[in-house]
C-alpha cells in the first residue's frame, strides 16, 4: 500500500478533490513542485493534493506576516526520493509532511528530526492510536496533519439480503456468508489482486486478529525472525482458506484498483463485499451516490474466534504526519504553526464537511451536531477508531522502504497459493535480515 496512498487517488476525479484531499489521497500531478512563496521564513514540503492542509498554511502566514511558511507541494511519486536527497544534502525543509512508521523512524535514529513535547504542541488532543505511528522509544516525532484511513469492510445491502447474509462480525460468519453469495451466483468479496496492495489488506487484518498487534510489532522493531512465527503462517492459512473457497471469483488477479474496478463489482452488484480504506467512501459517493444512500453498509473487520488479538483493532492509516527538521533554525516558528494551526477547530470543520474525520479527541458534539449525509459515516469511522487499543499502520508503510517490494510479491504469491502458508514468513525473514 504505497504512497498514503498514491495508487489509489487516481479515481478520485478533479470534482471530488477536496474530498481526495481529506483523506490524504495523493492525486496525480507532474514531476515538479507548486510552491507558496515568501520572501523568508521557514519551508515545508507536502503533497500536491493537501488542499485543507495548505488552508492552515495560509491561516499561518496571514497571521505572520515577517516569518512566513513557503510551502512547496509536490506529486507523491516522486516526493519520498526528494525528500531523501534533500536530507543527505542537507538542504531538507524544516517542517515536512511524511507517513509516520519505519520510514520516519529511519530519519530518527539518523538524527535528523527533533522529538515534540506535549506542551510544544498539545498531542494529548490527539487520537491515543494514531499517534503510536509516530511514537518512537516513547518519544513523539510528528503531528497528525489530515484526516483518519482505518480499512474496514463495506458490503452491498440489496446482495446481502438477496442471499440471506447478514454483515458477518466473525471469521466464521464470513465464511458462511461466502458460500452463500457463492450460491447466490455473484461474487463474495471484490478485491483487486492486481494492484496487490488491497490483499495485504487481509493478512494485516488476519494477522492482528490472530496474534494480536504484538505479532507485528516484533517485525516492525526489526526483528526478522518473528516473520516465523506461527501467528504469521496461520494468517496466510485463513488468507488461502477464504482463497480457496472461493471467495474473491475466479478473476480477482486482473482486477485493478486504479481502473475502479472492484469498486465498481461492489456498486454494481456483482460482489457482496470489499475490504477497503476509508478513500473508498468518497469514491463510492463520487460513482455511485444513490447506491451510497440507499444500499452501501459498512462494519468493522471480522473478529476471530480463539485469536489473541482484539476485535476493536484496527489497520491501515492512521494519519499522515508533519515533523520538524533537527537541523531547522525556525524552530520556533515551526512549533508555533503545528501547535495552534494543524488541525485547529476551522480545520476540523474542513475535514468533516469533505467526508473525512481528523484524528483529534472529543469531536462527538461535532458530529451529533452536523446536518451532512454524510453523519453516519463519519461517525462510524469515529467510534471505530476512538474505540480501537490498537491502530496498525500499513506493512508497507510501517516497514523500511526496501521490505515494500518483496513484502507485496509474497502476499500475492500466498494469495495464489503459490507458496505454502509457512513460506510466507521465511520468504519475508530473508527479506529482512
Amino acid at each position: 500500500m504505497r504512497g498514503f496512498r498514491n495508487i489509489r487517488a487516481r479515481r478520485v476525479v478533479a470534482s471530488a478533490v477536496t474530498v481526495a484531499a481529506a483523506f490524504g489521497l495523493a492525486a496525480c500531478g507532474t514531476s515538479g513542485p507548486s510552491t507558496t512563496t515568501s520572501a523568508k521564513g521557514l519551508t515545508m514540503w507536502a503533497l500536491n493534493d493537501q488542499t485543507i492542509l495548505k488552508e492552515s498554511v495560509d491561516a499561518y502566514n496571514k497571521d505572520h506576516p515577517d516569518e512566513k511558511i513557503t510551502l512547496r507541494l509536490y506529486a507523491n511519486d516522486d516526493y519520498k526520493q526528494k525528500l531523501r536527497v534533500a536530507f543527505g544534502a542537507n538542504q531538507a525543509p524544516d517542517i515536512f509532511f511524511n507517513w509516520g512508521g519505519g520510514a520516519l523512524d529511519d530519519y530518527v535514529k539518523a538524527g535528523k528530526v527533533d522529538a515534540l513535547t506535549a506542551a510544544q504542541v498539545k498531542t494529548d488532543r490527539f487520537t491515543p492510536s494514531v499517534m503510536q505511528s509516530a511514537t518512537f522509544d516513547g518519544k513523539i516525532y510528528g503531528v497528525p496533519a489530515n484526516g483518519l484511513a482505518p480499512v474496514v469492510l463495506y458490503y452491498n445491502k440489496k446482495v446481502l439480503k438477496s442471499a440471506g447474509v447478514e454483515p458477518p462480525k466473525s471469521y466464521d460468519e464470513l465464511m458462511t456468508a461466502v458460500g452463500k453469495l457463492k450460491g447466490d451466483g455473484v461474487i463474495p468479496m471484490s478485491l483487486a489482486a492486481n494492484s496487490k496492495w488491497p490483499t495485504l489488506m487481509y493478512l494485516e487484518y488476519l494477522l492482528d486478529r490472530t496474534g494480536g498487534s504484538r505479532a507485528f510489532s516484533k517485525i516492525a522493531s526489526g526483528d526478522a525472525a518473528a516473520w516465523t512465527d506461527p501467528t504469521v503462517t496461520k494468517a496466510n492459512q485463513y488468507l488461502q482458506g477464504l482463497a480457496k473457497a472461493g471467495a474473491f471469483g475466479n478473476n480477482a488477479s486482473s482486477v485493478n484498483y486504479d481502473q475502479g474496478a472492484s469498486t465498481a463489482l461492489l456498486y454494481t452488484g456483482k460482489a457482496g463485499m470489499e475490504v477497503m480504506g476509508t478513500w473508498e467512501y468518497a469514491n463510492l459517493v463520487k460513482a455511485a451516490p444513490d447506491f451510497v444512500k440507499k444500499d452501501l453498509g459498512y462494519v468493522a473487520f471480522p473478529a476471530l474466534t480463539g485469536g489473541a488479538g482484539n476485535a476493536k483493532s484496527i489497520v491501515g492509516n492512521p494519519s499522515n504526519f508533519l515533523s520538524l527538521n533537527a537541523s531547522s533554525g525556525h524552530k520556533s516558528a515551526a512549533i508555533a504553526y503545528l501547535k495552534n494551526y494543524v488541525l485547529d477547530n476551522s480545520q476540523i470543520d474542513a475535514y468533516l464537511a469533505a467526508g473525512s474525520v481528523p484524528p483529534v479527541n472529543g469531536l462527538e458534539s461535532k458530529l451529533a451536531a452536523t446536518k451532512s449525509s454524510d453523519k453516519g459515516w463519519l461517525t462510524f469511522v469515529y467510534d471505530l477508531v476512538q474505540n480501537a487499543p490498537s491502530f496498525q499502520l500499513s506493512w508497507d508503510q510501517a516497514l523500511p522502504s526496501d521490505q515494500a517490494d518483496p513484502l507485496l510479491t509474497n502476499a500475492d504469491k500466498s494469495f495464489l497459493r503459490q507458496i505454502k502458508p509457512e513460506q510466507f514468513g521465511a520468504n519475508m525473514s530473508k527479506a529482512g535480515s
